[in-house]
């Protein structure tokens, strides 16, 4: 008989995906289906009733193990109900009224199934469940934990690394760089008369520069160097296999692409490279270099 009940719940999927639905907006469970047209409302439950459906008649702990296809396809249901603006707590509680409905269903049939039958229809449906549920939560702290740990390594106005994860990033390059014979770059900036910015139009305006500079800086880089703001309006970057004049052609497509952008603050900076391992070895020696140089182009430019 589980078989013939199987085949009904899988005949029906649309139908008590519809009432998983309405029970969804009944004393608003789930009051972010409201902003939904059907389909959307319905999501992946009509697929999922299906698994559930065969799951019933052919239990198997494949279908339910970390990372397998109805694993995937639960992960990505949450992300994108996530994405439409459901909170964590309705990604749940759809999976919950789902539940519900389909026990419901199960109920007006149980006559027709004996005492085992029915135990083992609900620890079945309740195991299925369960790992959906169980693959949702975990994707929704997937993101937040990436979303986290990328917030502890970038600055939050730039986007661009913060001082500490550039650093750190800047050392494993070089102890590679030693390892393998490999040359790389570094090029340190700094905006220029960027306090009167701030004095005269204000933070909001300073801000804008800021990003409008860590845009163009992330802009001209290729896809192996990596950039970092050093600090107020300090900013560093490394280029890898770089020659002695690598940082000087970074510094020029720089100043082209602020060009190009416009910026109304007229965004200007000074910039000092210093080059492994022809002007240091390690990182502190690095810095040392293309601050000395960064500050004689600045009193150059002032002269």
């Amino acid at each position: 008989m589980i078989q013939a009940l199987a085949e009904a719940i899988e005949q029906e999927a649309w139908q008590l995906a519809v009432a998983t639905v309405e029970e969804g907006l009944t004393d608003d469970q789930l009051p972010s289906l409201q902003r939904l047209g059907r389909l959307g409302q319905l999501g992946d439950m009509p697929t999922f009733i299906g698994e559930l459906a065969r799951g019933l008649v052919e239990p198997s702990q494949e279908r339910l193990r970390i990372g397998s296809p109805l694993a995937a396809q639960a992960r990505d249901h949450a992300r994108e109900r996530e994405a439409l603006g459901f909170a964590p707590r309705e990604i749940v509680t759809e999976f919950l009224l789902l539940r519900r409905v389909l026990w419901r269903f199960v109920s007006e049939r149980a006559a027709e199934l004996d005492a085992g039958e029915v135990l083992l229809v609900e620890r079945r449906l309740n195991d299925t469940i369960d790992r959906l549920v169980t693959e949702c939560v975990v994707a929704y702290f997937d993101r937040a934990t990436s979303e986290l740990a990328h917030e502890a390594r970038h600055d939050q106005l730039t986007g661009l690394l913060h001082h500490h994860a550039f650093l750190g990033e800047l050392e494993a390059e070089v102890e590679r760089a030693g390892r393998y014979g490999h040359e790389l770059a570094l090029v340190f900036f700094d905006l220029d008369d960027f306090k009167d910015v701030n004095d005269t139009l204000g933070h909001q305006a300073g801000d804008r520069v800021l990003q409008s500079f860590a845009g163009a800086l992330r802009g001209s880089l290729r896809a192996s160097d990596l950039a970092g703001r050093m600090g107020g309006d300090e900013f560093a970057a490394y280029l890898l296999e770089a020659d002695d004049e690598a940082g000087t052609r970074l510094i020029a497509r720089l100043h082209e692409r602020l060009k190009e952008l416009g910026d109304p603050s007229e965004v200007s900076f000074s910039a000092g490279t210093a080059h492994y391992p022809d002007d240091a070895v390690d990182v502190d020696g690095l810095f040392r270099r293309a601050d000395e140089r960064l500050y004689s182009a600045k009193r150059a430019s002032a002269t």
